[in-house]
């Protein structure tokens, strides 16, 4: 753990501008979850399309997890809070998602993957995010990559709160992934009671907060627990400040928007209707295959 004094000023926090619900739904081969961030909202939080939470220690809720199934054009990172799961795809590679891990894929042209829960009972809990790719990069070879709990970049700040740098930059502290188109952020916040957090967001990326236990205060609006507050887009923002009365934890999540076009169905988004029909000729043909690990 880095104890960073690196602590960032923000100057002015973004405001709140809307608080969202989760769905419920179900998704895979019935695995129960909530959708956070929904097609709706794709165009507002752009390059992120989807956020899934799933949690439950019943395992009829998870079990049959997510048998073989396809992507094009976008990036997933899964980040598993408690549970085990194994990926396989249709390169041949084989990755077991465990406690505190990430897995980082990026399916470019196409690829088939399986996510199948590795235990019959207890807890499994976590999130899905989908990150849109350019068009320059949604035929790029695929690959992905398993990151440990122990291969994660943490931080502790000076008010004891407790950051995860899945993707990014924080106090000085770099993330396990950096993507120079989109540049994403993506944290993992810890807040004791009565701490604070600050993190710059330069002003023309969007940015959302997720809070998954306890609740928080940001800009005066208070965010309760399986909330998600969207950041309003405000050109003398400079970051964000959280504040946390009682033990909370969130996840932050910004980046630089593509503003391109969305086309998608399913598990493919391209940019056009005519990439979707070409999408779905080439799956039927079996062109989802070829994928290199990064």
């Amino acid at each position: 753990m880095n104890t960073n004094t690196n602590n960032p000023t923000v100057t002015r926090s973004r405001s709140v501008e809307q608080l969202i619900t989760g769905q419920a739904t179900s998704d895979g081969a019935g695995v129960k979850l909530t959708r956070v961030l929904t097609q709706n909202l794709q165009r507002r939080l752009d390059p992120f399309l989807m956020l899934d939470n799933f949690g439950s220690d019943k395992a009829d809720d998870y079990i049959a997890g997510f048998p073989d199934h396809p992507h094009r054009g976008f990036e997933t990172i899964t980040y598993m809070i408690a549970g085990r799961m194994l990926h396989r795809d249709s390169a041949g590679h084989e990755g077991l998602l465990q406690n505190g891990g990430v897995q980082w894929m990026m399916a470019g042209k196409g690829v088939i993957h399986s996510e199948i829960p590795q235990q019959e009972e207890g807890l499994m809990e976590g999130f899905q995010l989908w990150l849109n790719l350019a068009a320059k990069n949604k035929m790029d070879t695929p690959w992905y990559r398993d990151i440990s709990a122990e291969q994660l970049p943490r931080l502790t700040t000076p008010d004891n709160v407790e950051v995860t740098v899945i993707a990014g930059q924080s106090h000085g502290v770099e993330g396990a992934v950096t993507r120079e188109v989109t540049e994403p952020l993506y944290l993992d916040i810890h807040m004791p009671a009565n701490s604070r957090f600050e993190q710059p967001i330069p002003a023309i990326h969007n940015a959302f907060v997720y809070v998954y236990r306890g609740e928080v205060s940001i800009n005066g609006k208070t965010v309760n627990t399986k909330k998600m507050a969207i950041l309003a887009n405000d050109a003398q923002a400079d970051g964000v400040v959280i504040e946390a009365g009682s033990d909370a934890k969130v996840l932050l999540i910004s980046g630089q928007p593509l503003n391109e076009p969305i086309a998608q169905y399913g598990p493919f988004v391209m940019n056009t209707q005519e990439e979707l029909y070409q999408t779905f000729q080439d799956y039927r043909d079996g062109k989802f295959g070829d994928a290199s690990p990064q």
